[in-house]
């Protein structure tokens, strides 16, 4: 089966979701919105070794949402807005779609409840007396 749009989503987009599907990266790149940094900074708040961090800053940069600097010796990694706003923009194409599908749903409800003249019709209660208990023989 094959989903309508997607088979045209660039291999680009397909990259983004995937290094945004590890809560680390996601992390990571909480911290560069803030600002450049070192391998060494974004290290310090995780458990992790810095090789282990290494590896999802290649994950992240695979998929161009960082890229890395040259400032001496120093090596800062800043964060690309790019492919995130690409996928941002994917995702409102498809928000859009579901919002004018409730739409058209909500417009139907209401023509159907106008139709039996259920629109302003109160809901009948059922007194206790008249409700039909089953009885065990």
């Amino acid at each position: 089966m094959e989903l309508q749009g997607y088979a045209h989503a660039p291999a680009r987009l397909d990259a983004t979701f995937a290094a945004l599907a590890d809560p680390t990266r996601r992390a990571i790149l909480a911290r560069l919105s803030q600002g450049e940094a070192s391998v060494t900074e974004l290290t310090a708040p995780f458990d992790m070794s810095q090789p282990a961090i290494s590896k999802h800053l290649k994950v992240l940069e695979r998929a161009g949402l960082v890229s890395r600097g040259r400032d001496a010796q120093r090596r800062p990694v800043r964060a690309e807005p790019r492919p995130l706003a690409e996928a941002s923009a994917w995702i409102d194409t498809y928000r859009q779609a579901v919002e004018a599908n409730f739409a058209r749903l909500d417009t139907l409800l209401e023509s159907l409840k106008a139709a039996r003249g259920l629109g302003n019709r109160p809901r009948r209660k059922v007194s206790p007396r008249r409700r039909r208990t089953r009885k065990d023989p």
